[in-house]
């Protein structure tokens, strides 16, 4: 049975403060659609932690640039309701853009230097657009426990930084990236390739297993790695590479040597759909 929706601020906070009533602790997975088994893992960790769990679907026009998949992104609201009502969702809150954004609206967040590097250096403005909505939903739900995955580590990243900084009393969750049987990291984008893309799309994951074997090997120069992504990525057909970055997994800045926790990640376009992937590995 699909989920029940609501549109509105005021009926979101009230279906909350109802659960509250009821001494549930609240759980909060935003989304933009598009669902799949990503998405949906993260449901059924909220639901096993959590005692009202609500999902967020909206698009937000405020982190797409002017030449992203904005229109064409897609917009599949009745499948995601049934997946939501599956996985243990008790309210989706699916607002449209003017409930978000107001006309007379004017406040934006950034969070400095974490949104600069990455996916911020190619697509300038996204993580702005990212921390706003972020925040706005966090205001408006007020969750015990907000969820998402790991293939954003980025967004992750600078979520986390943000509700340190800003004090926000909500406690964020991980969960791991969830991968097609042959690695493939699950995106609502991967519907857009093509059969030889998508064959050739599986070069993310096994560039990064390939770096995460050299290091566990014992390779520690950082510049190293980086430059062998970048050559695996650049001799694949339809392949254009963004970025392939070895950084600290908590600065974002590129290790030369690495130590700690360290972040593999890539951006690769193929057509005009662009993918994303990550490892974490500890040295």
């Amino acid at each position: 049975m699909p989920t029940p929706a609501v549109n509105t601020i005021d009926a979101v906070r009230h279906q909350v403060r109802e659960a509250r009533r009821r001494g549930l602790s609240i759980g909060l997975v935003p989304t933009m659609g598009a669902l799949h088994e990503g998405h949906a893992s993260l449901f059924r960790l909220a639901r096993a932690e959590t005692g009202f769990v609500v999902a967020t679907i909206f698009i937000n026009p405020t982190q797409f640039g002017p030449n992203e998949d904005f229109s064409k992104y897609p917009r599949t609201l009745e499948a995601d309701l049934e997946i939501c009502g599956r996985d243990g969702v008790d309210l989706v809150f699916h607002p449209d853009p003017s409930t978000i954004y107001p006309p007379d609206f004017r406040t934006y967040v950034e969070v400095t230097q974490l949104q600069d590097f990455l996916c911020g250096a190619s697509r300038p403005g996204h993580f702005r657009g990212v921390a706003t909505v972020v925040l706005k939903l966090f205001n408006i739900v007020q969750p015990d426990v907000a969820y998402f995955g790991q293939k954003d580590a980025q967004q992750v990243r600078i979520i986390q930084q943000l509700a340190a900084d800003l004090d926000v009393p909500v406690k964020i969750r991980v969960g791991a990236i969830v991968r097609e049987p042959d690695g493939l990291a699950l995106s609502s984008r991967n519907r857009y390739l093509d059969p030889s893309q998508r064959r050739q799309a599986l070069a993310l994951i096994e560039t990064l297993r390939e770096a995460q074997r050299r290091i566990e090997a014992g390779e520690r120069d950082g510049r190293s790695i980086q430059r062998t992504m970048q050559a695996r990525i650049e001799t694949t057909p339809d392949a254009v590479l963004d970025y392939a970055a070895v950084v600290d997994a908590n600065s974002l800045q590129p290790l030369e040597r690495l130590h700690g926790e360290v972040l593999l990640a890539l951006a690769v376009k193929f057509g005009g759909t662009r993918l994303i992937d990550n490892l974490l590995v500890t040295v």
